[in-house]
């Protein structure tokens, strides 16, 4: 087996660091401080474009160094070497994994079966660039000679949060042609879409590997008909291009063989943006500066593969996640950018975690008798601080916090860029330290309260503070930072996996609704009901009533 199958619990380390908890799980971060004036400095790491201070956390030096003690006891480094040289990793599919090598320049080799894969991947960045730079520069024309106006990405999961979290991220880097996103089968979703466009100016992507899809494939094929209600079908080559491995499927749909971009096997779907599946990324902001984001990708990889792990930021953040998820219970961890470009930043990073470590037997098939995977959430700043932050501060529950945000604003307003980073820094402060009572008090006493007015006001604004965050302060949004950024947490959920002993990138949990719901789909066709609990039953006799 390519991957070492070492229990966590039973290592001398995750016992160490029991013992350690008991000892360091009340002191406030604030204390923590004192004892250490240098503290902001020991706990940082300074690397390219990114600044990391994870300070605000409940560590010390000792905790630190028995993570690091941990994640060398269950052999990180043999595993990120097995992923990094194409190892089949994925074993549950006998597949290898490496996302990472499409971000690989094209002098460097990654074998796989002996063979270097490069090359190949290559050919595919060469295409997809020479297909884009048609595109864009009007070259490349629809069936009555306009040249493209808007790009319809189809599809669903990794083929649709990635390439849409990216082209929105990178609004401000976009070109003339409109992108739209359609994934859910619903079908108020794409009518709602297809009913402004235009079919002349309108190209579709559509990206599903298999091409096989329900969701895929419904909204591809209600795409198509809406088109060859204006068009005929022999038009349909000129609107639809594909990225898939499945050649036959893609054919008989009419899609043109020169029109498909492939995918290979060892590419999972929620890492997959930077394939072909990245077409409409690179239609929206162009090659270049998809390929910066690629370079910025890169760069990650190559920290993450080489760097010491006292100072590898994607291990330092991975085993803070461990900390919090098995040690003091916490369940979530808030995701929080302040810039609105990364606004679905959280969601595409809640099926990138949520998918790969959500699970509950270990490498060697056993049940698990710990806490595997996080719940992922958030939202923009300032947008998140009016929404869900009351919680952070005074709820009852754990949630340690991440914090994104750039040192400098795209459009150069200083002065809302000051008010957002005011608050950016801010929040962290105030998590850390909270409101003593003592401070409360003082306060209201400036308010010209009564006392007893005082006395009823103070424990309802008295923070307890000792809330962990983790800062990431960035130069500026970029393509390249922010390959870098989405590239250090994809190697971050490779991290918390090893440690773990869970396989990250297989998703059999996926499949089991979706296997229900082609059983459910042909009996609603058929208006038969079928045995099911007598809710189910009941629920689809209500539906087809």
């Amino acid at each position: 087996m390519a991957l070492p199958t070492i229990n966590p619990t039973t290592t001398k380390s995750w016992e160490a660091l029991q013992n350690h908890f008991k000892n360091i799980k009340d002191t406030h971060l604030k204390d923590l401080f004192l004892q250490s004036p240098d503290r902001a400095d020991t706990f940082a790491i300074k690397w390219n474009d990114f600044y990391v201070d994870y300070s605000k956390n409940r560590i010390d030096e000792t905790t630190k160094k028995l993570l690091i003690d941990l994640a060398r006891e269950v052999k990180l480094d043999e595993a990120i070497h097995s992923y990094f040289t194409g190892e089949a990793i994925n074993a549950t599919e006998e597949r290898s994994v490496l996302h990472t090598a499409l971000r690989t320049p094209s002098n460097n080799t990654v074998l796989l079966d002996s063979k270097n894969v490069i090359p190949e991947v290559t050919a595919v960045k060469n295409k997809i660039k020479a297909f884009c730079d048609k595109v864009i520069g009007g070259e490349l024309k629809g069936y009555t000679g306009k040249p493209f106006t808007d790009i319809v990405n189809i599809g669903i999961g990794g083929s649709d949060l990635g390439p849409a979290m990216i082209t929105e991220s990178l609004a401000y880097y976009k070109n003339h042609l409109k992108v739209h996103f359609i994934s859910n089968v619903d079908g108020d979703h794409v009518h709602q879409h297809l009913k402004d466009l235009n079919h002349e100016t309108t190209l579709f992507v559509v990206v599903s590997k298999t091409f096989s899809t329900q969701e895929t494939l419904s909204n591809a094929t209600t795409a198509r008909s809406w088109f060859t209600k204006r068009a005929s079908q022999e038009a349909v080559g000129k609107h639809f291009v594909a990225v898939s491995s499945n050649i036959p499927n893609v054919t008989k749909f009419g899609i043109a063989e020169e029109n498909i971009f492939p995918l290979w096997d060892w590419v999972g779907g929620r890492f997959s943006l930077w394939s072909a599946v990245g077409l409409s990324i690179s239609l929206s902001v162009g090659y270049k500066n998809f390929e910066a984001l690629l370079e910025g990708a890169h760069e990650m990889d190559e920290h993450f593969r080489t760097a010491n792990f006292e100072d590898n930021i994607p291990v330092i953040l991975g085993m803070l996640s461990i900390w919090y998820n098995n040690f003091f219970g916490a369940e979530s961890e808030a995701i929080i950018p302040y810039s609105q470009y990364l606004h679905r930043l959280p969601a595409y990073l809640q099926q990138g975690i949520m998918e790969s470590n959500g699970k509950s037997v270990d490498r060697n098939g056993n049940p698990v008798d710990y806490q595997t995977g996080t719940i992922i959430w958030g939202e923009s700043g300032t947008n998140a601080q009016h929404a869900f932050f009351q919680l952070i501060h005074q709820g009852t529950k754990l949630i340690p916090a991440e914090f994104i945000g750039f040192k400098h604003s795209l459009f150069a307003d200083k002065d809302h860029q000051d008010k957002l980073m005011a608050n950016f820094f801010a929040q962290t402060e105030a998590l850390m330290n909270g409101k003593t009572e003592t401070e409360v008090v003082d306060e209201l006493a400036t308010k010209n309260l009564s006392e007893s007015k005082v006395k009823q006001l103070v424990p309802f604004k008295i923070f307890t503070g000792n809330k962990p965050t983790t800062t990431l302060l960035i130069d500026k949004l970029t393509p390249k930072s922010l390959g870098s950024l989405v590239s250090m947490y994809e190697q971050r959920i490779f991290v918390q996996g090893i440690v773990w002993n869970i396989f990250s990138y297989d998703q059999w949990g996926v499949e089991l609704g979706k296997q229900l719901a082609t059983n459910i789909l042909s009996e609603i066709k058929n208006s038969q009901i079928s045995a099911h609990d007598s809710s189910t039953k009941k629920l689809l006799k209500q539906y087809l009533n």
